[in-house]
């Protein structure tokens, strides 16, 4: 496995002068995916739990369903200018009967560490019929349990302490047990990351989990949530209007701006367990549905 973190020296300038200083910075490298030796994506990622991350994306990719669709995932002889390997590459072999990857999931260039779906050929190539739809999930959680995940999440995020610099996705249960983190340049990452531990935990489809990430909630991560049977996403920050679209679509809880415990529950509130001592509120008229 590659570093997690590099040192460099910086120019650190304050109110109170200059100085320089060794500064802690995130490892960002690529990583070639391959099936039976064909090359599918290429992904920019923090080193560690890499065939964690090849079962996640693969499953929310839709080309398997269960951690035994893969026979083998070894990492190929990909070296460095000094002959050593850079476990950067890593081909994945599929089980006897199992599709090839659809032509569409193939990624002909480098993915950004900030979106792992901008090279999909359009919208509908992403919406995805998937093999655990969450929308039967009878998951509840109370709003008091989920208030406290971004924070437990925030509490394991250890190369994020040192560096500033990696999202989280973390998967609870709905009682707010801490099940798995994993941290990556990558938010995208981070949740196949997690994904991939529970496929190979057999935990897929996660039901009765909340899928919790660091940021904000992309349609991609709202579609990834969805291919895993995951019933319930949460996030510090705010969703996108496809994201909270996919979500209705499928049956996905969805719950933002998690802070100071505040938030906004976009999608199936049926799911979230109120406080009973919180007051109901009439839907002020001028957002109400025409």
């Amino acid at each position: 496995m590659g570093r997690l973190i590099a040192r460099r020296a910086v120019l650190r300038v304050t109110p109170n002068g200059v100085t320089r200083r060794p500064d802690s910075i995130a490892v960002e490298e690529p990583l070639e995916l391959r099936v039976a030796g064909k090359p599918l994506a290429v992904t920019m990622r923090t080193p560690g739990h890499d065939v964690e991350l090849a079962h996640g994306f693969l499953l929310t990719e839709g080309v398997i369903g269960s951690a035994a669709d893969i026979s083998t995932a070894r990492y190929c002889d990909s070296v460095d200018a000094d002959g050593r390997n850079t476990y950067n590459v890593l081909d994945v072999g599929l089980a006897p009967g199992v599709p090839a990857p659809d032509p569409g999931v193939e990624r002909n260039f480098y993915t950004t560490s900030s979106c792992g779906v901008c090279g999909k050929a359009s919208l509908d190539a992403v919406r995805l019929k998937s093999r655990h739809s969450p929308a039967a999930d009878p998951t509840q959680v109370s709003a008091e349990v989920l208030a406290g995940l971004p924070d437990a999440l925030r509490r394991r995020q250890q190369v994020f302490d040192r560096t500033g610099g990696l999202h989280a996705a973390g998967l609870f249960t709905a009682d707010g047990d801490l099940l798995v983190v994993r941290e990556d340049v990558g938010r995208h990452n981070a949740v196949d990351k997690v994904l991939g531990w529970a496929l190979l935990q057999g935990r897929i489809p996660a039901s009765g989990c909340v899928l919790t990430v660091s940021g904000r909630t992309s349609f991609e991560l709202a579609q990834k949530a969805v291919m895993a049977g995951v019933p319930v996403i949460a996030a510090v920050s705010a969703p996108s209007s496809l994201a909270v679209e996919l979500a209705e679509e499928c049956g996905l809880t969805m719950a933002g701006f998690i802070r100071d415990g505040s938030m906004n529950i976009y999608t199936r509130t049926d799911r979230i367990l109120l406080p009973e001592s919180a007051p109901a509120t009439p839907r002020d008229p001028a957002f109400a549905t025409p």
